[in-house]
């Protein structure tokens, strides 16, 4: 059997434990509540403004299903270019 392997940019489902950007794990408290079960706690990302340039390269599939994470969140408004995976 295959093992699973971690969504990324690239991927055609969407998993809301994954930035749809980079494809590493968005720390959402909200969804590890949703997860969990547990009560969710403040997320990072209630109080982040993120760039409207940053917003627009994210996969309309992905909109309201999966967070960036905290480094897609910052970038700056004029980096036009995709950040890359680690692992890459």
């Amino acid at each position: 059997m295959l093992a699973a392997s971690r969504p990324t940019a690239m991927s055609s489902a969407v998993d809301p434990r994954y930035c749809p950007l980079c494809g590493q794990p968005n720390q959402c408290a909200m969804e590890l509540a949703r997860s969990t079960g547990l009560p969710p706690g403040p997320c990072w990302c209630m109080q982040q403004s993120i760039a409207p340039e940053t917003l627009a390269q994210i996969d309309p599939a992905a909109l309201d299903r999966a967070c960036l994470c905290p480094r897609c969140a910052a970038l700056p408004a004029n980096n036009s270019s995709q950040p890359t995976s680690p692992t890459s």
